[in-house]
This record gives structure tokens, C-alpha cells and sequence, in this order.
């Protein structure tokens, strides 16, 4: 099974000060053990760009270098399959903007979906499982979802 994993999930993997560091690693890790596929896509890939180099004075800015930046991106590039960003993509993104009445910052959330549809991918690994709610098409899972069902050891 295949996973696309938000934006969210990638900033916290490397912020071992933040709350769901420690989660994050443990759901990412169970994945990949239990040979799901985790998928990523440029959006996801720009919007860490943006939040990690952002300076840290400014509204959720990691204030990373480019040069720390690009090794983690690497290593997103590495831990995932990159989904392509295809006209067939483009299209369902414009469908669902206007069959779901998207609005405001959502458009981006949404394009994420768009590209789920089109790769055949139905499970998001997210913080924001609210932000996806509306979409029947997808399967919200979160890091503490995954952490949770594991049986003891």
C-alpha cells in the first residue's frame, strides 16, 4: 500500500524538539518495516522549502541554510516515490476545486488530493486529518493512528 505523506510529517521528522518528533519516527519507521510505500510530491517538497528556509522571526519559519535544507530534501527524495505532476493531475485538481467549492488555503490541501487521485493513492499520513475530512476519496491517517494500533512488546 502506498501512503502520501503531508508536509507536516516531513518539518516535525527533523525537528527533534518538536512534540510528534518522537511519533513521527516511530509511525515512518513502522511503515517502511511493514513495506508500505511512502509518497511525496513537489508540492510537498515546496512547501518544506519554503517553512524550513523561512527565517525563524517569521510566522512558522524553521530558518534553516539552503545547504541543510537540500540534504533533508534529499532525503525525502530517498525515503519516497516522487509523484509527477501530470496534466491528468491538473485536471482533477481543477474538478475537485470546483465540485468541493474550494476556497482560500485549502486550494493547496486539494491539489494534494488531486494528486492522490490520479496515482491511485486513497491513505494520507497528516497532522491535519480535519483538513482532509471532506474528501471521501481519502484515508486520513495520523502518526499517533499508527503508534497506537501496535501491539505491545
Amino acid at each position: 500500500m502506498q501512503y502520501l505523506v503531508d508536509t507536516g510529517i516531513w518539518l516535525r521528522l527533523f525537528d527533534r524538539a518538536d512534540p510528534e518528533h518522537s511519533t513521527i519516527l516511530q509511525s515512518l519507521w513502522m511503515m517502511r518495516s511493514s513495506k508500505y510505500t511512502l509518497a511525496t510530491c513537489p508540492q510537498n517538497i515546496a512547501e518544506f522549502w519554503n517553512v524550513s528556509t523561512r527565517p525563524m522571526s517569521a510566522r512558522g519559519g524553521y530558518g534553516q541554510s539552503v545547504t541543510t535544507t537540500e540534504r533533508r530534501v534529499q532525503f525525502i527524495e530517498r525515503a519516497s516515490v516522487i509523484l509527477a505532476e501530470t496534466p491528468a493531475a491538473y485536471q482533477a485538481w481543477r474538478l475537485l476545486l470546483t465540485s468541493y467549492n474550494v476556497q482560500g488555503v485549502a486550494v493547496h490541501d486539494v491539489r494534494l488530493v488531486a494528486m492522490m487521485k490520479t496515482a491511485g493513492i486513497s491513505h494520507l499520513l497528516t497532522l491535519n486529518a480535519r483538513d482532509f475530512a471532506r474528501y471521501a476519496s481519502v484515508t486520513t491517517v495520523t502518526p499517533q493512528d499508527l503508534v497506537a494500533t501496535t501491539p505491545p512488546t
